[in-house]
């Protein structure tokens, strides 16, 4: 049976809506299974009082990654869009202004260094500082809920890609994050999650009924998001991961890279089949070396508990053995303390294996990677 989202059961939680001044926090992906309406055309056509439309990273349309977001008018319905990634990052006083009820609907990917959870935890508090209740459309995690791995992050390296001490890939819808914000925090709420039908932990984004809904645009798939559960850290580095290519965190390299020395490289120490790879040249239309022609591998995941964190950090290793003076690593452009893969990373584990002071499995054991099935999920 098909996954009915949080979206679909507006109908029967009426009581919560009607006679509300409504603020919708969302972006493009904020639509019905079946793409004919958005949420916002939605909630207007059952006479709902939308007031204003918060959005987050990438704005309402899709801007690229990082890039500021200007707010701005809907341009059918005239209602302010106000953007959560440009000036500020939390709902100012006048933002609230007539403000009875926060509405959350938006797509996740259940990764930490994901934005949008953070935009939710921020609007969140804002909220219950305010006494606004706050509405969560749940909507499938595409990654399921039965694994989760990666290094929790680190408390003095906060920042809007990672917090709270969460794991890299959570295992938890977005409801769960607000619920386990809730208890991490202490903040005490007016939350309601609108949970989905047909949905359990072990459900992983294919087996939804779903059609994919883009979170953002350079997750095109379920597969290219499968990567970015680790190809997120070549983003801390001079190399492309593949942005403004047709495959996103599917094809990783640069001008300077051998992929014929890269591809022996990996073969000789990457054994497990859930992951296949080639070597591939592209040229990124947009980001890193636009124009450019760079050299690496095209990445594709044949089960869905690959264990992609582990090959990204072995073919940055690579990378770095064989172009020790052109392999750069980036400071955090979030202008927190540490570099960009620190703070990706969760903690300065993943430099010290680059750096070749620890082994690969010394890494993992440390990350304290391990499957977990957790009945009470917002409990990490």
């Amino acid at each position: 049976m098909r996954t009915i989202i949080g979206l679909e059961r507006i109908g029967k939680f009426r009581h919560l809506f009607a006679g509300k001044g409504i603020g919708l926090i969302t972006n493009f992906s904020g639509v019905l299974p079946d793409f004919s309406q958005d949420n916002i055309d939605l909630m207007i056509g059952e006479g709902f009082r939308l007031k204003k439309i918060f959005t987050p990273e990438h704005g309402l349309y899709g801007a690229k990654a990082g890039e500021k977001v200007e707010s701005s008018i809907h341009p059918r319905y005239h209602i302010p869009v106000i953007s959560l990634y440009g000036d500020h990052r939390t709902p100012t006083e006048e933002d609230l202004e007539g403000i009875d009820l926060l509405v959350y609907d938006i797509q996740d990917v259940g990764l930490r260094y994901y934005t949008y959870i953070y935009t939710m935890c921020y609007s969140l508090k804002k909220a219950a500082e305010k006494g606004i209740p706050y509405v969560i459309l749940d909507r499938p995690n595409p990654l399921g809920g039965k694994i989760v791995w990666g290094p929790k992050m680190e408390k003095n390296l906060h920042s809007f890609v990672g917090d709270y001490e969460l794991p890299m890939r959570y295992g938890l819808t977005i409801g769960e994050i607000a619920e386990y914000y809730l208890e991490y925090t202490g903040t005490k709420a007016k939350l309601t999650v609108v949970p989905m039908e047909n949905y359990g932990v072990s459900v992983t984004f294919p087996y939804t009924g779903l059609i994919w809904n883009l979170p953002s645009p350079a997750l095109p798939t379920f597969e290219s998001t499968l990567c970015y559960a680790g190809g997120c850290l070549v983003e801390a580095f001079n190399i492309s991961e593949g942005r403004g290519s047709s495959m996103p965190f599917q094809m990783y390299g640069a001008p300077f890279v051998d992929m014929d020395l890269l591809y022996e490289d990996m073969k000789s120490v990457w054994e497990d089949e859930s992951v296949v790879f080639r070597k591939r040249a592209f040229i990124p239309v947009a980001s890193k070396y636009k124009g450019e022609l760079c050299y690496g591998l095209e990445c594709h995941p044949v089960k869905e508990n690959c264990d992609f964190l582990s090959f990204t950090l072995l073919m940055l290793r690579a990378m770095i053995r064989r172009n020790p003076d052109k392999v750069i690593l980036r400071t955090d452009p979030e202008g927190e303390e540490g570099n960009h893969l620190t703070i990706i990373y969760g903690n300065d584990m993943a430099g010290k294996f680059l750096n070749e002071e620890i082994s690969i499995g010394e890494l993992n054991m440390i990350s304290l990677k391990q499957i977990v099935y957790n009945e009470n999920r917002c409990h990490l």
